[in-house]
């Protein structure tokens, strides 16, 4: 193999499907074609005569060999990065891409506005944000595979930067039309009577709510679990009453015809933070990013 003639593009396309395990989604990221994707694995293939990534019905296994050039590459192709980006970021002339890690309370309250400054100020910049779910956030940060983290960690060792991003309390949202909505305070006899929606999509730990009720000899009747979408629809027009996130709860209020209501007994604060690797500290296209974020949340 000629180092003059190797083209260092392969070595993105390559990264790229270690990460995303789809020539597809590689694609995509890549802003290519599949077949553009294939005809540059098959070169590749040829020039290091090794077959990289096998299929399989789980996605394209990287063989030996593609996982011992897996973390060089990366970390060669990430200095590589860094070190031609301009010492300053013009996010209104910047055409490049972050990728997020959110947790299902991000997902919800802080990612859709955040995407709507970002587009505002930057309309060229492209967010790809994934659900956390199974994703090891960590070792995804040391990678590269993800920029920043918005989870509820707290301390990511030496390696990485945890600083807080919000703090919120749950709140109930009932239709604006409900009795419910027109009481100056929801009592907790009240409260447990209404038939109660939960969303699934949220991944919120509401049995704070179900062991308050029990000290109070109350229970409550969930009628109905149902994701974030359908829970809205749930809501309107019935009785029903759901318990989310406040800041999740301010967006819902502000475009559908529901009520915000406090809970007749205190709620448990749930934390966000954002994490990132260390080496983007001083980054300007990172800086702006988490900058941008935070006006973000401070706006709201």
């Amino acid at each position: 193999m000629s180092w003059n003639t190797f083209d260092l593009n392969l070595l993105v396309v390559f990264d790229t499907i270690m990460q995303e395990k789809t020539l597809t989604r590689a694609g995509q990221r890549l802003g290519m074609s599949q077949p553009t994707v294939s005809h540059a694995l098959s070169r590749l293939r040829q020039m290091l005569n090794d077959e990289l990534f096998v299929r399989t019905p789980e996605g394209m296994l990287p063989t030996p060999r593609a996982e011992r050039m897996c973390e060089p590459i990366r970390s060669a192709l990430r200095e590589l990065q860094v070190t031609l980006e301009a010492d300053e970021f013009d996010a209104s002339q910047a055409s490049r891409s972050f990728t997020l890690a959110a947790n299902n309370h991000a997902a919800r309250a802080v990612v859709p506005a955040f995407a709507r400054r970002v587009a505002t100020l930057a309309p060229s910049v492209m967010l790809e944000v994934r659900p956390i779910g199974l994703l090891h956030v960590l070792d995804q940060l040391d990678g590269g595979g993800v920029d920043l983290a918005l989870s509820t960690l707290i301390d990511g060792g030496d390696r990485f930067k945890c600083v807080g991003l919000l703090a919120d309390e749950f709140v109930a949202i009932v239709a604006s039309d409900n009795p419910a909505a027109a009481e100056a305070e929801l009592s907790v006899e009240s409260f447990a009577a209404l038939p109660h929606v939960i969303s699934t999509s949220g991944g919120d730990d509401t049995g704070f709510i179900d062991e308050t009720l029990a000290e109070h000899g109350l229970a409550r009747h969930i009628m109905a679990k149902v994701p974030l979408h359908s829970l809205i629809f749930m809501l309107i027009g019935s009785k029903t009453i759901a318990v989310v996130p406040r800041r999740v709860a301010a967006d819902l209020v502000a475009i559908c015809p529901l009520t915000m209501l406090p809970l007749p007994f205190p709620s448990p604060r749930l934390s966000l933070s954002m994490i990132w690797h260390r080496r983007l500290d001083n980054h300007p296209a990172h800086r702006w990013l988490r900058g941008t974020l935070r006006a973000t949340v401070a706006g709201a």
